[in-house]
């Protein structure tokens, strides 16, 4: 909902929630809050009873799905006509929050369910491209033709010809499949992709890439996957909440030496058996890190 501020303008805030479950047993799964059919970013009214809109955001998404927020960032305004099927023009003030995900919260969905391209986790420098990439691919060939700058735009946003993938490019690659008509909700559709995931409501799958970016960005130089993680946690466990994010596989050796490095992390001189095999020492979050060095991060290498 949205209060009318004017006739013919509606103002919300919205938020992009992200959490991560899994690990240890499992394949660690980024998930966003996003309920119902087609499936929407929770959002709320501009209220005058908030100080602040970060105050608003935190609100309404307590108060619509229970989640409490830990970081919480201003995104974007969306503004743009033609956002909604009426002749209201809506403006939408975007938030990213980072909380951690609790299964008596409903409404939390795989967040490559919504944006399956970006998780390449599972692709391998040496193996053969997977069945979404192939149809992405030779439909975004197809799209660009003999037109130079759309084949660089392709090339450098999907990591063709050597020019390697960047994970923070996730608004510009949807923003390039979007206008090459290979969602589902774009107005000039001119693909079949049965890979690319459901439309969501309005622009929100547009708001939730912005997101993405804008984590995988902050990521670089700020240590905020540790508001994901659990109070304790072996370094395997942190290297898999950070490729879950980041969508890409990193060497295992490389983490470990950027964790020492940065300073990021102590040991509790606790383990856990939960991982299998030899017993894992348990790390925690230096939390003077956020004070002492705000430019420490978990930074995302690109895949070989």
């Amino acid at each position: 909902m949205a209060e009318d501020l004017a006739a013919g303008i509606r103002a919300e805030l919205i938020a992009v929630v992200m959490a991560v479950t899994g690990g240890a047993t499992g394949s660690v799964v980024p998930r966003v809050l996003a309920d119902g059919r087609p499936p929407a970013l929770p959002s709320g009214p501009l209220r005058t009873d908030h100080d602040s809109l970060q105050q608003g955001a935190r609100a309404f998404v307590r108060d619509q799905t229970g989640a409490t927020l830990g970081y919480v960032e201003q995104l974007y305004t969306f503004a743009d006509l033609g956002r909604t099927d009426d002749a209201v023009r809506e403006i939408s003030i975007s938030y990213l929050g980072l909380t951690r995900a609790d299964d008596r919260h409903d409404g939390w969905a795989s967040l490559y369910d919504l944006l399956p391209w970006e998780d390449r986790r599972h692709v391998a420098d040496d193996a053969p491209a997977d069945r979404l990439s192939q149809e992405i691919h030779t439909a975004l060939g197809r799209w660009a033709g003999s037109d130079p700058a759309r084949q660089e735009r392709v090339s450098y946003q999907f990591g063709l010809e050597g020019s390697g993938w960047r994970s923070e490019l996730a608004l510009q690659r949807y923003e390039l499949l979007w206008e090459a008509g290979l969602v589902a909700e774009s107005p000039c559709r001119t693909g079949s992709l049965s890979l690319t995931g459901p439309a969501m409501k309005g622009d929100h799958r547009r708001i939730l890439a912005t997101a993405l970016s804008r984590l995988r960005s902050r990521l670089q130089y700020r240590p905020l996957v540790f508001e994901l993680m659990d109070p304790e946690f072996t370094l395997g466990q942190l290297q898999e909440v950070v490729e879950a994010l980041g969508g890409v596989r990193v060497h295992k050796q490389n983490f470990r030496r950027a964790i020492s490095a940065q300073d990021l992390v102590e040991p509790t001189g606790g383990s856990t058996r939960s991982t299998g095999g030899r017993p894992a020492a348990l790390y925690r979050f230096r939390r003077d890190v956020l004070t002492e060095r705000e430019q420490a991060g978990t930074k995302l290498p690109l895949p070989r």
